[in-house]
């Protein structure tokens, strides 16, 4: 039975104060008894995995406090963003590197003694048996643009190896994008496992990210707020223009529809935009003039319609 629906700490046999030392020391303990080059009896590989699927959550910090978090459907909500889908162990940014997230051959070594890890594949290849390589999990930083538009980038995995990868268009933040058999090699002619990364989104010089909506703030005179005005906003494309009603006051917000990020499945996002009205740093004689003149007729008080 999987660990997706049993407590990694059940199979462990840790308790959930556990320190990490503690539930690597268990893995090893049980990895070593159970492994099926090892252990003869039934089922012993149907427990070797077992085990393995709980040191993959409980080994890494950020999947265990995830499990903690949310229990089975941890992966799920991951996915989601609910988490931020924290497991993959970071990638460096600018490499771009996607690093394993299973036990390393030092904990194996550690296991099986120096040269027993050998011993047990080659057994296992003599005897023509064969075993499904783990997945890999890892972090894809993508820009702004390439999430709307998508497209194709070469990724190194770290061991050698480079990959190409395709970005979808309208990809979201933390979303996983699945790359099959580049994962971990599979034992005895087995298949390898499959590569996930998570997309992380860069920080945008512009626009700020909410889900698959933008939002941009525009600047505007005063006069323009004061008298709405038709202006141009920045997009992804390029340029929209839309009317800023009259007596438009900093921190409106103009909903553009359809002008933020694309979706496969249903309706794109939209792009707010926010009102932030600039003053001239410097007048002219006649602005001086106009602006002294506005300020003896105006009616408006501000501060004290605030206070109302």
């Amino acid at each position: 039975m999987s660990t997706r629906n049993r407590d990694p700490y059940r199979v462990l046999g840790v308790s959930r104060d556990a320190s990490q030392e503690d539930i690597r020391r268990a893995y090893r303990r049980l990895a070593r008894k159970n492994h099926p080059d090892v252990n003869k009896e039934p089922g012993a590989e149907d427990r070797f995995k077992e085990i393995s699927e709980a040191y993959d959550v409980l080994g890494d910090p950020e999947k265990r406090a995830a499990w903690d978090r949310f229990g089975p459907q941890w992966r799920e909500a991951r996915q989601a963003g609910a988490s931020g889908r924290g497991g993959a162990r970071r990638a460096g940014a600018a490499d771009e590197r996607v690093q394993y997230s299973e036990a390393s051959y030092e904990d194996l070594e550690e296991m099986f003694g120096e040269g027993g890890i050998g011993d047990l594949f080659g057994d296992l290849f003599r005897r023509g048996g064969s075993m499904r390589g783990p997945d890999r999990e890892g972090v894809l930083q993508v820009t702004l643009e390439e999430a709307a538009r998508g497209g194709r980038r070469r990724v190194d995995l770290g061991d050698g190896r480079t990959v190409e990868v395709e970005i979808p268009p309208g990809v979201t933040d933390g979303q996983p994008i699945r790359v099959p058999g580049q994962g971990i090699p599979g034992v005895g002619g087995g298949p390898p496992g499959d590569l996930f990364l998570q997309v992380r989104l860069l920080p945008h010089q512009r626009f700020r990210v909410e889900g698959r909506d933008l939002h941009v703030e525009v600047p505007v005179t005063p006069a323009e707020a004061a008298l709405g005005a038709t202006i141009e906003v920045p997009t992804l494309d390029g340029v929209a223009r839309t009317k800023v009603p009259a007596g438009s006051s900093s921190g409106r917000r103009l909903r553009l529809r359809g002008k933020g990020l694309p979706n496969p499945s249903g309706p794109p996002g939209d792009l707010y935009a926010t009102v932030r009205i600039v003053v001239p740093r410097q007048l002219s004689a006649e602005e001086r003039s106009l602006y002294e003149q506005l300020q003896r007729v105006s009616r408006s008080r501000p501060r004290r319609e605030a206070a109302a």
